[in-house]
């Protein structure tokens, strides 16, 4: 017998209904928040509808939902009017990375609903503390970083502009944790935050490689997958570094860092992989050729092995850890 949804007590607002936004809204309904889906494109309302429906036939296999999808769906209302916002405690963007767009999409929102409406922005490239100023009481204004996709991954990171209130960001985190993310917090406003930064130095690091004729794209992939792959879900990197040993690791950074790529550019081989517009799976041309089956083929197993990953992360909890030595 199927359970009745529990609905929270209060409404969130999400502006934007691509792939992202998407998947953020069906996470939210998962959990049994009214959510009020704003699609600010053209066209864009059915377009999205359809996909938080996809997303949340995915929640369902992924053991998710308590109740029917029909049931959480009722929770929902598309609209691509602003002043539908009323109501909200939270609303977050998840629209193009253009900061001008930006600035005009938070002038409506922020129009719309009243000054203790926490107003939050998923992006990944933009400093916050630039955005918040598009809004009156920009200590209200944050930073909700989430990984795709949203209703099956722990990783949820929280980012302070310069003018954000403390009260603002505690708020914040404990919607988090009742939304079962591991939020990290961070402090101070950084480009592309921690996550991302982390990957583009990997992402430099690896087409530095590629361009040298050290490696190939196949290879490069292959050492990722099999070796940093297999233990960062457990333990991430300073507790890596804990249980190889540290004085290994400090000989081997003293040898390696020097060799490291710095480069400011693009490499050549992802500049002319992109003027050929390519988009990876979405057309079949990327770093790797795809066939249409083969595209498929790997957007299924992308989200069967983020079902894994979410239950088998799950068997083992923050509590094991020890107290960071700072």
């Amino acid at each position: 017998m199927q359970k009745k949804i529990e609905i929270q007590d209060i409404s969130i607002g999400i502006v934007g209904l691509g792939l992202m936004g998407s998947s953020i809204v069906a996470s939210l309904l998962a959990l049994g928040y009214p959510v009020k889906a704003i699609a600010p494109i053209h066209g864009e309302k059915e377009v999205g509808y359809r996909r938080i429906k996809e997303h949340l036939s995915l929640c369902g296999k992924f053991g998710i939902l308590q109740a029917g999808i029909e049931e959480y769906l009722s929770l929902l209302t598309v609209s691509a009017e602003y002043a539908d916002l009323q109501g909200c405690s939270l609303v977050v963007e998840c629209i193009v990375e253009n900061l001008s767009v930006k600035d005009t999409v938070f002038k409506k929102i922020a129009e719309a609903t009243d000054k203790s409406t926490i107003l939050a922005s998923n992006t990944s490239a933009i400093p916050i503390s630039i955005l918040q100023q598009a809004v009156p009481h920009p200590e209200r204004f944050i930073g909700i970083h989430w990984a795709e996709p949203a209703y099956a991954t722990r990783f949820l990171e929280i980012i302070c502009g310069n003018d954000t209130d403390q009260h603002t960001t505690d708020r914040v985190y404990a919607m988090a944790l009742r939304w079962g993310k591991e939020p990290t917090v961070i402090r101070k406003d950084i480009r592309g935050f921690i996550t991302n930064r982390l990957m583009y130095a990997v992402y430099r690091e690896i087409m530095h490689l590629v361009q040298k004729g050290d490696t190939s794209f196949e290879d490069a992939d292959k050492s990722f997958r099999y070796d940093a792959g297999s233990w960062m879900t457990l333990m991430g990197v300073f507790r890596r570094m804990d249980h190889i040993g540290l004085k290994d690791f400090y000989v081997a950074c003293n040898n390696i860092f020097p060799s490291l790529s710095n480069t400011e550019g693009i490499s050549p081989q992802m500049q002319r992989i992109v003027d050929a517009h390519s988009r990876g799976v979405q057309n079949g041309k990327g770093f790797y050729n795809y066939t249409k089956r083969e595209a498929d083929a790997w957007i299924e197993a992308f989200s069967e092995f983020n079902k894994d990953i979410y239950q088998l992360a799950a068997l083992y909890p923050e509590h094991v850890e020890g107290s960071a030595n700072q």
